[in-house]
């Protein structure tokens, strides 16, 4: 077998040393070609905007009038990156901000809307700029689908059955009518609709029984001549009541139940750690809390497999992503924080476990697309950058609505630190749309490569190409006066008696075609 070879790109990040070493941990992954799983739902790879902080206003939305250059107020570059990473679905408006949303308040000219005072998210004023029209037009602008949240604490079933009959009744309803006399004389094409957020907190501190009344209620005046896939708020962290309450009593039209999960360093929600400058010590933390993830799904899909057999409803994990203290210089409810290596390792992670569930889990939208938490992409002024969780969402864009197939990994070392210790390596594989064969594969370890030898069974392997993320620094990050400090790189290797030996840098992703 013959070692990997890489770029002079690649190479100037100083592997050739660890290449020729050989003194790298080794593992063995087969690959099942003849035995494909389900299809990995693209929605899995969805994005999640709300009204906080520069999320919505600066980062996306400038306004018609502005300098910098847009198209019906959407930034133009924005616009762009998103487009180009296949986003496939959007939530919009919330999040907390959803519970507070009146959705009559965003339509008509804007300068005769509501201003308001966001409440949830620092405080600020919220000029209703942004509402159901500019939102869909957005979507529409990135080629994405529309996912809705409805505002359950202060709305009521009134306001959510004339939301929907606004957006999507092909009738000559007076909604229908408004909706037209508002610029859009066809209806919209909603995809999702939620009924409230996180019931448990923000959302109203309920309970799983109040809620599913209410769901149930809400539900039941939801009619439209194309209906959305109905969400219902479900749990969070270690939580299960709520996947086990809402699938045994949730009635009428529904589709999925949903579920967050913030990764913290420390574990504090007082003091959550750096999202740079930190140690190895919070990268460890970190990646080990976020595998955390595997356990959450695996449990909760437990509980829908005994109380829904038929897979009425499947799970959404709506809210996912990193969350740490925030920027010094921002106010408190703006949650703006750098985005860097750790990450991108950090989103692979848990691709490759939504992957691993994609009989179940249906969609799953990061916090947040732009400006906010984990985001994709940065903005200030008209200046904007990319983050590495922005390439690690598109070094993955092949496997969107590709074919699972079944991954064994042998011998995978422990990347350990202190006495605790987790799996070095993390693999993926799908048959794509295309007919190509994919490989993702994370290596874990900051300080050591991986060497990875790969057998696809029932077929020879040629060759192999794709890209790889990685850098020198574990914090190392994307700035406006550097853009492009991390970035993929190109990566090919040759197979020698159809297997691959593949060597991973350490601290990284990689994504390859594997050719037969």
């Amino acid at each position: 077998m013959q070692a990997i070879k890489f770029t002079a790109a690649i190479l100037a990040f100083g592997l050739t040393a660890a290449a020729s070493a050989g003194a790298a941990p080794q593992a063995g992954i087969t690959i099942d070609t003849a035995h494909p799983g389900p299809v990995i739902n693209k929605n899995i790879y969805g994005q999640f905007a709300e009204h906080l902080g520069r999320g919505i206003y600066g980062g996306l939305w400038v306004g018609p009038e502005s300098k910098i250059p847009n198209t019906r107020g959407w930034r133009k570059d924005a616009v762009g990156a998103l487009k180009a990473l296949h986003v496939p679905v959007v939530r919009w408006p919330g999040g907390c901000f959803a519970d507070q949303y009146h959705w009559r308040e965003g339509i008509g000219p804007r300068n005769k809307r509501p201003v308001k005072v966001n409440t949830n998210w620092g405080g600020v004023e919220e000029s209703n700029a942004v509402g159901t029209h500019e939102f869909f037009d957005l979507v529409d602008q990135i080629g994405a689908e529309a996912y809705v949240n409805g505002n359950l604490g202060t709305g009521s079933a009134q306001e959510t059955a004339e939301w929907v009959e606004y957006m999507t009744s092909d009738s000559q309803s007076t909604l229908a009518r408004l909706r037209a006399a508002n610029g859009h004389p066809k209806p919209f094409r909603l995809a999702f609709f939620a009924i409230g957020n996180e019931a448990w907190g923000c959302g109203g501190q309920m309970t799983p029984e109040y809620y599913t009344n209410l769901y149930n209620q809400y539900s039941s005046f939801i009619h439209a001549s194309h209906m959305p896939t109905l969400i219902a708020s479900g749990g969070n962290d270690s939580d299960l009541a709520w996947t086990d309450y809402l699938s045994k009593n949730l009635r009428g039209n529904g589709g999925g139940i949903t579920f967050h999960y913030y990764t913290l360093p420390t574990g504090n929600w007082e003091k959550k750690g750096s999202a740079t400058g930190f140690g190895e010590d919070q990268w460890f933390s970190t990646l080990k809390a976020t595998l955390k993830m595997d356990d959450i799904i695996t449990r909760n899909v437990a509980k829908l497999e005994q109380n829904d057999p038929a897979k009425k409803y499947s799970f959404v994990i709506d809210e996912w992503g990193t969350w740490y203290d925030q920027s010094p210089d921002a106010n408190s409810g703006i949650l703006q924080q750098q985005n860097s290596l750790r990450d991108a390792v950090l989103a692979a992670l848990n691709f490759n476990i939504f992957q691993a569930h994609a009989d179940r889990v249906s969609m799953a939208n990061i916090a947040q697309m732009v400006n906010v938490l984990q985001s994709m992409i940065l903005t200030e002024k008209d200046k904007m950058v990319l983050t590495p969780t922005y390439h690690a969402f598109k070094m993955y864009v092949p496997f969107q609505d590709a074919s699972s197939l079944p991954v064994k990994i042998e011998g995978n070392p422990q990347y350990g630190f202190g006495n605790e210790g987790i799996p070095m390596l993390s693999a993926s594989a799908a048959r794509g749309k295309d007919g190509a064969l994919y490989l993702a594969l994370v290596n874990t370890n900051p300080n050591e490569s991986i060497e990875v030898a790969v057998d696809v069974a029932g077929g020879k392997a040629v060759s192999a190409s794709g890209s790889v993320l990685t850098a020198d620094a574990m914090d190392a990050h994307n700035t406006f006066s550097q853009p492009d400090a991390i970035k993929p790189e190109a990566v090919s290797a040759s197979a020698s008696g159809g297997k691959l030996t593949l060597k991973l840098p350490a601290k990284s992703v990689s994504v390859f075609t594997v050719n037969q």
